[in-house]
């Protein structure tokens, strides 16, 4: 009966453990053979559970002891730190007090020498600048970072001047002077248009001009590069007198000096070639320089061809014999093949012959006449829409900009006088065209009025007798 009563005991318990167990212990209570078995199984797991429970608390109080351990040490570390602060504090307060002494103590040492760099200070900055935009940068470029060395040195008042660095400002600013007086030939690189670097022999005029290979070169403070002008002066004069600075070793030359240090120049590149100008008067000014053109080769031909005619005539004028290479050699073969007819017939017939020689001498005369007229009223007319254009610009963007109205402004001037340019040289060789066929002409007429005359007299000589 006891035996019963245990077995029954461990039966329940190792149901209850059952119920507790994971899965793995299931698994392997379905795998029991025996109760026995299973009894030994529970307590192996319930041993098993035992162990990992000690070994999770033990891990537990390990990190709970590790905490508290790092929290005992920050707290170590924020009172050193507040220590550490405390003292810092105490330190910069007597480092300032200290300072202060100290700075009194400079400034009376120094006395009258604190006003002295003060002035270094301002000259080595002042003179920095000057130097950096002179032209005697190309031949002296380390002498800016002393100048800015020195100026950066006076702004602190830690450092002072040696005698040497003051020294060496007076003998740059002394430099400086008499570099402005001189003339100066030496070897650099220069970009050309092209933007080639070339090593060529430049000729520095003071710290206004300089120029190589007869062109005007500019420098560029803010890279330190010499280039070629990319637009040369148009008048002749200057480039002629920077050829002859280049060419010439001593002596005196003529130079167009810029003392504004190239603002003049710059002024002068900017103003507008006759190309230019021509490109300002837009459609309108391109159609009257083409009349201009036009009238100039008609004029041309025209005085060409009278010129030679009326040298024939000439050489008529002392000939007895008619040739019909001339005007005036045709009239006159036509009054001997009308010799034999009435005085009426032979004056019509001159006539004739002096009408037929007439459109020859006056051909394109009327073209002349039409472009003198018709150049004017053209440029009218670019100055007319020259101001359309003008007020169209003022209404959408207003008078702020004068940049923006110029280029109507620029049209409306530069077509009137285009046209006046066209029809005032028009007129005067429409004038001395006209006055040699004109000239022409009136030989014509004198000598077919000569020999009617002749006619007549010869006739009231046969009747008298």
């Amino acid at each position: 009966m006891k035996n019963s009563i245990t077995r029954q005991t461990a039966i329940a318990i190792a149901t209850a453990m059952f119920c507790l167990l994971p899965l793995g212990t299931t698994v392997a209570q379905d795998q029991a053979n025996s109760l026995d078995d299973l009894l030994r199984q529970v307590e192996q797991g319930r041993a098993t559970d035992q162990r990992e429970f000690r070994e999770r608390e033990q891990r537990f109080i390990n990190a709970r002891n590790q905490q508290r351990s790092m929290l005992q040490g920050a707290v170590r570390d924020r009172t050193a730190q507040e220590n550490r602060s405390a003292r810092l504090e105490n330190t910069f307060g007597e480092n300032e007090i200290r300072t202060g002494e100290l700075s009194a103590a400079l400034d009376r040492r120094l006395g009258s020498l604190k006003e002295l760099f003060g002035i270094l200070q301002q000259v080595s900055g002042e003179t920095q600048a000057l130097l950096h935009n002179s032209l005697t940068s190309i031949q002296f470029p380390d002498r800016g970072e002393f100048l800015g060395g020195l100026a950066t040195k006076m702004g602190t008042s830690s450092e002072l001047a040696s005698i040497e660095e003051i020294e060496r400002l007076w003998f740059e600013m002394q430099r400086e002077m008499t570099e402005q007086g001189r003339v100066v030939r030496f070897t650099t690189t220069v970009n050309n248009t092209n933007g080639i670097e070339e090593e060529l022999e430049v000729v520095r005029v003071g710290v206004y001009n300089i120029v190589a290979d007869g062109k005007y070169l500019q420098y560029s403070p803010e890279t330190g590069n010499v280039t070629e002008l990319s637009r040369q002066p148009q008048q002749s004069r200057y480039t002629d007198s920077a050829e002859d600075l280049s060419d010439t070793t001593d002596g005196q030359v003529v130079f167009g000096l810029d003392p504004t240090r190239g603002q003049i120049l710059a002024l002068l590149l900017r103003s507008p070639t006759f190309a230019d100008r021509i490109k300002m008067g837009g459609i309108v000014g391109y159609i009257i320089m083409a009349l201009g053109i036009v009238a100039l080769l008609i004029a041309l031909e025209r005085l060409f061809v009278l010129t030679l005619t009326a040298n024939k005539v000439n050489t008529q004028l002392k000939s007895d014999t008619p040739i019909d290479n001339n005007p005036l050699g045709r009239v006159l073969l036509a009054s001997e093949k009308y010799r034999d007819s009435d005085l009426e017939t032979l004056e019509l017939k001159l006539g004739e012959a002096i009408l037929k020689e007439t459109p020859g001498l006056t051909r394109a005369l009327m073209f002349l006449k039409i472009i003198a007229v018709v150049a004017p009223l053209l440029g009218l007319l670019g100055t007319v829409t020259g101001m359309i254009k003008t007020f169209q610009i003022i209404t959408l963007f207003g008078t702020g900009d004068p940049t923006l109205m110029a280029g109507g402004i620029s049209q409306a001037l530069v077509t009137t006088v285009q046209g006046l340019s066209v029809a005032i040289p028009t007129v005067l060789l429409h004038t001395l065209v006209t006055g040699r066929s004109r000239k022409i002409t009136h030989v014509l007429q004198e000598q077919s009025a000569g020999i009617i005359a002749e006619r007549s007299e010869a006739q009231h000589a046969q009747r008298a007798a």
